[in-house]
């Protein structure tokens, strides 16, 4: 119970709940959408969605700033690849906010003269290359993590093991191919955190893919993925040895 108390105490933590809510809404609108028997079901479900986001919108007004500190840290990494990812994510991150607190401020009436549409299509954009940028750091971290495996010496001869327990694979896949799932498996068994880190990021990036036309998925899609990774903020929220370093 403290431990649940601690986590809501965190506005970080409402707004992975509040968010949580908002996708599960989502997915089940449209689940039910043609359910003749669910449709007073489904206009409360779409009242607490949009609930969910106005109350997310409030709890990130002082995001802006958190980016922008976040990327002052990063600029320190000695490593320039993740240097370049993470200072880029942040300061993106950053300007998806600056978007979503102006649009946040139309919608009260706290702001009038912006066009409603372009600052939602521009927060989309800042989303999106955000996205990417912690995707490229996602790669580049199981890449290296790869190699130091592969250099390991019992890790060697595993892998040869596996190989020349399986031969019929080996025969019909070429080889190398088959070396790197396996390395890439073991990777991702063995380092929960980046693997959470990138299917969350993954998930993640249905959403402004489906919003700026790049890739049409539908209300069901957007739902599910943005449920998942918003069920694995909770997890790394909670649970920190779950939260990818740096």
């Amino acid at each position: 119970m403290d431990a649940v108390v601690q986590f809501t105490s965190q506005s970080q933590g409402r707004d992975r709940i509040f968010r949580a809510t908002q996708y599960a809404c989502a997915l089940s609108i449209y689940l039910l959408r043609n359910k003749i028997g669910r449709k007073e079901l489904v206009v409360k479900l779409k009242s607490l969605e949009a609930a969910m986001s106005a109350g997310r919108k409030l709890f990130r007004l002082g995001n802006t700033i958190n980016s922008i500190e976040a990327a002052k840290r990063t600029m320190q990494l000695s490593d320039r690849v993740l240097r370049l990812c993470l200072t880029a994510a942040n300061m993106t991150r950053a300007l998806y906010f600056v978007c979503d607190n102006a649009l946040w401020g139309r919608n009260v009436g706290l702001i009038r003269d912006i066009n409603k549409e372009r600052w939602s299509l521009n927060a989309s954009r800042c989303y999106f290359a955000s996205l990417v940028m912690s995707l490229s750091r996602d790669v580049y971290v199981i890449l290296q993590l790869m190699s130091q495996r592969a250099r390991d010496r019992h890790f060697r001869q595993k892998m040869d093991a596996h190989l020349n327990e399986n031969p019929e694979v080996a025969g019909v896949v070429i080889p190398q191919l088959d070396a790197f799932l396996f390395l890439l498996l073991e990777i991702i068994k063995s380092q929960p955190a980046v693997a959470l880190d990138t299917l969350k990021n993954i998930c993640d990036l249905f959403i402004p893919l489906d919003r700026l036309g790049i890739y049409r998925s539908n209300a069901g899609v957007v739902g599910f993925c943005g449920l998942i990774s918003s069920l694995i903020g909770i997890v790394t929220l909670a649970q920190p040895k779950f939260k990818i370093k740096p």
